[in-house]
């Protein structure tokens, strides 16, 4: 018996324990990524993931791997594993959708909208492979090849509150206001306390001379979330464009109060001192501005000049 098996069997045997070690290892590899992933312990969790698509290249450890890659921001990593899933399984729509999301974050429009046309030709009714292909036409500045796929987004999904927003943004970019404005309701029909909807529509309303509708939207924001950046700035900029200069300040020292390192309300404080004659505070608010966001240093040191020199002969 332990002839034939040397003759017949025997050079199966380190094989298979091989191969059951190997699938032991896999497994053990793999749920200790899952595990360090889930605590966040990324480098970890991408060398577990890692070692284990060497032993065997399955598409779910390999979407973990791509996955844990994105949270790391290595997202050439991420993309080329993502490229070695379509290679591995052509007909996975996931796979180009992740894909499309990688090559946004890279700002690489072309690639992502060639990774939607895929995502589309295996399934043309996902909603969000339309609302994807949307975003990469916005970054190719193709805005009314934008309009058309959300349009399709939103027929395949009619509380697509993603798409409506996306779309009235880039009507109102077009000018389009009226437009602009019933993507918008149907929003706030959705959900009245939308912020982004709401800040929006008040955006609309400033440009089309209805100020004091503007800034209820804008103080509704700061009501709901009185750590919206945005509402302060727009609230700050209605303000100043009617003249309203103490108004304008009592914003940005609210918001200053509330988030004593926010940049922004800083530098447009600054500009609204100067402004009003106070150079002393101007200067330190733009320099406050400047030690908080230094990447901005020569926009804003740039502005204060054209501001200063605007304001040189005009009587306070």
């Amino acid at each position: 018996m332990g002839l034939f098996k040397s003759l017949f069997g025997g050079n199966n045997t380190p094989e298979t324990e091989k191969e059951k070690n190997d699938k032991k290892n896999f497994e053990i590899l793999k749920y200790d990524g899952i595990r360090a992933q889930r605590m966040g312990k990324l480098p970890y969790a991408i060398k577990c993931f890692e070692e284990a698509v060497a032993i065997n290249d399955e598409l779910e450890t390999l979407s973990l791997l791509a996955t844990a890659y994105t949270q790391a921001n290595r997202l050439d990593d991420a993309r080329i594993t993502l490229d070695r899933m379509a290679t591995k399984d052509p007909e996975q729509v996931n796979t180009f959708l992740s894909l499309a999301g990688i090559c946004y974050m890279q700002e690489d429009y072309e690639n992502m909208n060639d990774a939607c046309q895929k995502a589309l030709v295996l399934d043309n009714k996902n909603p969000l492979s339309f609302y994807l292909t949307a975003k990469a036409a916005i970054g190719m500045k193709d805005d009314i090849t934008a309009i058309a796929m959300l349009t399709k987004a939103i027929v395949l999904k009619e509380d697509y509150t993603e798409a409506y927003q996306l779309r009235a943004e880039v009507l109102w970019k077009m000018k389009q206001a009226k437009d602009a404005a019933e993507d918008i309701q149907k929003l706030l029909s959705l959900n009245p306390d939308d912020e982004q909807a709401l800040l929006l529509k008040g955006e609309i309303l400033a440009a089309t001379n209805e100020p004091e509708q503007a800034q209820e939207c804008f103080n509704q924001v700061l009501s709901l979330n009185p750590f919206n950046e945005k509402a302060y700035i727009l609230s700050g900029e209605l303000y100043l464009a009617n003249k309203d200069f103490d108004k304008a300040l009592a914003v940005y020292d609210e918001a200053i109060e509330i988030n004593p390192n926010f940049a922004k309300a800083y530098h447009e404080r600054g500009r609204i001192k100067l402004l009003k004659g106070d150079k002393d505070g101007s200067v330190e608010d733009m320099k406050k501005a400047i030690e908080l966001a230094p990447e901005n240093e020569m926009n804003i040191s740039g502005q204060y000049n054209n501001y200063e020199n605007m304001t040189k002969n005009v009587p306070f």
